[in-house]
């Protein structure tokens, strides 16, 4: 108990709780396949690796760009007048991930929105190591190629340091997404993080490793 200027004793403030959604067939190693390399990591070691250094004439194995983590986030402002859709996409982005997505929430009161700060607004995940390329695997060979039209991915959604972020219009592309599960459909914005330092250099990552660009 901490003690007020008077002496009195005063209550610690409760760390908040987690959110309270659970999944009941959902474990941190859903994807975890033991002794088998996902096809893009495999691309990586035996594709990527020669033809970077071939290309940009690297004299240190370790320059050669690799991809470090892949950040799912979906946003939802209508989440502020139905929470039902925050639990939903909460749920659809654990099952596209295997992995237990975060709560992101307002960092500062808008009035015109009715947001205030600490409000729930998004759901959000971050992959590393296996479940990345697992999941980079599903998404250019299954999902991606599931979009209505598609003609490949923007050439130029770089940040400047080889970062690639990607938006999804709708999560239906990913199988793992039940849509009798959801009262609304939302998209989703995916940042390809790499270890690159000009986009030049993430760009020709991303290409060998089978991310489907537009020629054009």
């Amino acid at each position: 108990m901490a003690k007020a200027k008077g002496g009195a004793a005063t209550p610690k403030k409760k760390a908040e709780a987690g959110y309270a959604f659970k999944f009941s067939n959902l474990r941190d190693d859903a994807f975890a396949r033991d002794g088998i390399k996902s096809q893009i990591l495999e691309r990586y070691q035996t594709e990527v690796v020669p033809a970077l250094t071939e290309k940009f004439s690297y004299t240190n194995p370790f320059r050669v760009p690799r991809v470090e983590k892949v950040v799912l986030n979906i946003g939802l402002g209508e989440a502020i007048k139905q929470p039902k859709l925050l639990e939903q996409s909460f749920e659809a982005l654990g099952n596209i991930t295997g992995q237990r997505p975060v709560v992101t929430r307002a960092r500062k009161s808008i009035a015109t929105f009715k947001l205030r700060e600490g409000m729930k607004i998004g759901t959000m995940v971050i992959l590393r190591r296996t479940q990345m390329w697992d999941f980079l695997d599903r998404l250019f060979l299954i999902a991606l190629p599931r979009t209505c039209d598609f003609r490949g991915v923007s050439r130029k959604a770089f940040d400047g340091r080889g970062n690639y972020t990607l938006g999804i219009k709708e999560i239906l592309i990913f199988p793992e997404v039940d849509i009798e599960k959801l009262n609304a459909v939302p998209g989703m914005n995916i940042c390809i993080h790499t270890s690159a330092t000009t986009d030049e250099e993430g760009r020709a990552l991303l290409e060998v490793l089978g991310m489907p660009f537009r020629q054009h």
